[in-house]
């Protein structure tokens, strides 16, 4: 197909529609309203943003949770929405699969939300309070500690040693948490610690 076109006919062309959009942009027409008039609410405006960690791996990748419900006041938060944070190094905002569905991860009818103990001889779990779980536990490592802990080597060499208990450690936490985390497990004495990333 052979078209002639002069050069007065393409700038003219080029004027008309220049000024088409421009009066376009200019709001002339009604179009704006009716469009502005169709646009729906964000729909995460009203809600708290919340910077956390995702809790799969130990890539340790930023999630912002958006939740619904003022604490203050009194009303129970429902996260309503989870992404990845665009401003945490690690992840740049993206998440993997198993991150991606973290809403579900959260709201997941099979998810524990209180410590459960099985007493000896008992087939099911029980519930306990918070209190009553972290009792519990220093009050395990305390008595291994006392029945197990070795001050001296055979060659009268002081060592500290806490053998029978280990720690593994999460590893998606911040270099503060890790150092405080080391420092406890070795001032006890703990020789078994090792991090999640390794598991």
């Amino acid at each position: 197909m052979n078209m002639e076109l002069s050069r007065r006919t393409l700038l003219k062309g080029v004027g008309v529609g220049l000024a088409g959009t421009a009066l376009g942009a200019f709001g002339f027409g009604g179009i704006e309203a009716a469009y502005a008039k169709e646009i729906r609410a964000f729909k995460l405006v009203g809600t708290t943003e919340t910077r956390n960690t995702c809790p799969y791996c130990s890539v340790a990748c930023g999630v912002i949770l958006y939740s619904k419900g003022d604490l203050k006041k009194g009303e129970k938060a429902e996260i309503t929405h989870i992404e990845g944070d665009t401003d945490h190094p690690t992840n740049r905002g993206t998440l993997c699969p198993k991150g991606a569905a973290l809403l579900d991860f959260v709201k997941s009818d099979t998810r524990l939300t209180k410590p459960q103990i099985r007493k000896p001889g008992a087939n099911k779990f029980e519930d306990i309070t918070w209190d009553e779980a972290l009792d519990s536990i220093a009050r395990h490592l305390k008595d291994d500690r006392d029945a197990n802990f070795v001050a001296q080597n055979q060659d009268g060499v002081t060592v500290n040693r806490w053998t029978t208990t280990g720690f593994l450690a999460a590893s998606a936490t911040t270099n503060e948490t890790a150092f405080l985390t080391y420092k406890v497990v070795r001032s006890a004495g703990m020789i078994v610690f090792d991090n999640q990333a390794r598991v």
